[in-house]
């Protein structure tokens, strides 16, 4: 079942600004056409408050995380960094909280991490195409060329057959991801280049490896 694009997001503070900020962003982008739309594209959207934009042919980078990696402890630091207004500063303020390694860090475990790069290549060159991943111990960067199904139906499909594999093998019955994503679409190739360079980095910044090839859990594609 598809999520409505305003439902209310557990674990995500509601900021009702966010949807006028949607709304310009609907009025100068272009439209979605009526096949786009049955294709279940919402385009422009929002969730509570992190803000979306799910259309076909755009390059997405999406990050989704363990349901553990902010703390309840942690939660009104989580809410002061989703209040920062620039995109960018935010979003890196973020990731170098999950940087740090809290909560679980499930996919340390070499299995687990194995069943969600299993499940990001299950459907590459058909559903989508994948440019580049790593899996970081709490959480996944994806950079990946959305063709005729939704971003949020991929999102969906990685993270319900990861999360049930990975609670099978540890005979739990846990929330495994947090329920939300953060995505941002590439707005040219130097964006694009950039972002693959992040990629492949992040476990060298975190301090995992010294050399981002000897991390075992980082995918470049190629042709990228």
């Amino acid at each position: 079942m598809s999520e409505a694009p305003h439902s209310r997001r557990t674990g995500v503070p509601f900021r009702p600004e966010m949807r006028r900020v949607i709304e310009q962003q609907r009025e100068t982008s272009p439209k979605l056409t009526r096949e786009e739309k049955i294709q279940g594209f919402y385009g422009w959207h929002e969730r509570g408050y992190l803000p979306h934009r799910d259309e076909p042919g755009l390059t997405q980078f999406v990050t989704f995380r363990l349901a553990d990696s902010f703390p309840a402890a942690l939660q009104d630091e989580w809410e002061k960094l989703l209040k920062i207004e620039d995109d960018r500063e935010r979003r890196i303020q973020l990731e170098d909280w999950l940087d740090l390694g809290h909560g679980s860090c499930h996919l340390r475990d070499e299995r687990l991490a194995q069943m969600v790069a299993d499940a990001l290549h299950r459907f590459d060159g058909t559903r989508y195409h994948l440019l580049a991943w790593t899996i970081m111990p709490n959480h996944v960067h994806v950079l990946f060329e959305v063709s005729d199904i939704p971003m949020r139906k991929i999102l969906h499909q990685w993270k319900g057959a990861t999360a049930r594999a990975a609670n099978a093998s540890r005979g739990l019955h846990s929330p495994f991801w947090q329920k939300d994503y953060w995505d941002t679409y590439m707005r040219d190739p130097d964006h694009q280049d950039r972002t693959i360079r992040y990629i492949r980095n992040n476990p060298v910044k975190a301090g995992l490896v010294s050399d981002w090839k000897a991390w075992p859990w980082t995918y470049v594609c190629e042709e990228t």
